[in-house]
């Protein structure tokens, strides 16, 4: 295969091709293009806004809507992990989600009050059931995934303050940052 000029290859664990292209034009602020073969062609970048892509099988966007459910099956999501409680909703998603032949967890964060140690757990079963899987995470706009993650990183694996940090923001912490870094100072 030849690659244009501005791509490289990875060659992930599961032997897959990715290819990495980086926009040639910045001109509109557009983020690197992946456009990956585990994702069956479809470029998610331009579907997700927000959108982070920790890793190949980590998805994490803002609130869903029928369409961005039917791109992530296309794109061979298994999970979608959904952080927004009801009233966030607009739709039905879980029914739409399990139409498109995903599974569905959800653990409602309605914001820095359950930031709490038990939900964390949950969030770290959920995760521990489908690893190795496709998931997508998602709440209104990636942060409270990214807090999520951060707590998840510092208080049960024990990584230190920038390691943990560092992971929440890499999967779309932003406004809850302060909170977060406050609640890792205190030993759990």
């Amino acid at each position: 295969m030849i690659l244009p000029e501005n791509a490289k290859s990875i060659v992930p664990s599961d032997n897959s091709a990715v290819i990495e292209q980086t926009a040639a034009n910045d001109t509109n602020d557009h983020k690197d293009i992946d456009v990956t073969v585990s994702d069956n062609g479809i470029n998610l970048a331009t579907i997700f806004e927000p959108y982070f892509r920790p890793d190949e099988n980590t998805i994490v966007c803002g609130a869903l809507n029928n369409e961005k459910v039917t791109a992530l099956a296309a794109a061979g999501v298994e999970l979608v992990l959904n952080l927004q409680p009801d009233d966030e909703l607009s739709f039905d998603e879980r029914a739409a989600v399990e139409r498109a032949g995903m599974h569905y967890e959800q653990l409602p964060i309605s914001g820095t009050q359950d930031l709490k140690q038990l939900k964390i757990l949950a969030f770290d079963n959920m995760l521990r059931q489908y690893h190795g899987k496709k998931i997508a995470m998602h709440c209104g706009s990636g942060n409270r995934v990214g807090a999520a993650m951060a707590l998840r990183a510092g208080w049960l694996r024990g990584r230190k303050m920038d390691t943990a940090m560092e992971r929440g923001r890499s999967h779309g912490l932003t406004k809850l940052a302060e909170e977060v870094h406050n609640r890792l100072l205190v030993p759990r």
